[in-house]
């Protein structure tokens, strides 16, 4: 695999067969294309972890079918609705963080009923959190939740993340050298066409 990662830099192309590998995935500050990351896909079937801060979305609706992601970041953009999306597409996550976007109601919210693992919702800096009885109405709401903002019903925050679903296990691996296996990628391929770093697991 080593040696397809050293041919893809001197040819500027990926495999896609590598695209499975991909469990994690980081393209914060980038910027999208008519709410399209280009490069990323369904191909990446076993994704786990996807981030996706401060991309200029406004909608998730091109959103690749992703049935093993767990968890996904996309705080800081322009979303305001269109979350049906994720029960069709991420019908697995436990994790959803959509803090700085343009949530301004309790209603927008009840697509997410239809995911049953979600456990852990952030909403951090969107407007919907300034209504009366906002934590009351989302817990009601989303039965299944068991935090919102990192804190549960009853105000008990959150414990330290699980560093399985936020993939802090795959990293902690490469940097004590035990993940040999793994692949970094740095820089501009004409696959991605955007400035990233990914973390091949063999």
């Amino acid at each position: 695999i080593r040696d397809l990662h050293r041919r893809n830099l001197e040819s500027n192309t990926t495999p896609e067969c590598l695209c499975w590998q991909v469990k994690e995935l980081v393209l914060d500050n980038c910027r999208s294309d008519d709410g399209k990351i280009v490069g990323l896909s369904s191909d990446f079937e076993n994704l786990e972890f996807l981030s996706m801060i401060n991309v200029n979305l406004m909608s998730i609706s091109n959103l690749p079918k992703l049935n093993k992601l767990r968890k996904l970041e996309l705080s800081d953009n322009r979303i305001s609705g269109g979350l049906e999306v994720l029960a069709e597409r991420t019908p697995n996550l436990t994790h959803l963080n959509l803090s700085g976007n343009k949530i301004k109601d309790i209603n927008t919210l009840e697509p997410l009923k239809k995911l049953p693992n979600l456990h852990s919702l952030d909403l951090f800096n969107c407007e919907v959190t300034m209504l009366i009885n906002y934590r009351e109405s989302v817990f009601t709401l989303l039965p299944q939740l068991t935090y919102l903002d990192g804190f549960d019903a009853d105000e008990q925050e959150a414990p330290d993340s699980d560093p399985e679903a936020d993939g802090d296990g795959l990293e902690d691996e490469y940097e004590n050298g035990e993940g040999k296996d793994f692949l970094l990628f740095l820089g501009n391929s004409s696959f991605f066409s955007f400035s990233t770093i990914v973390l091949l697991y063999k």
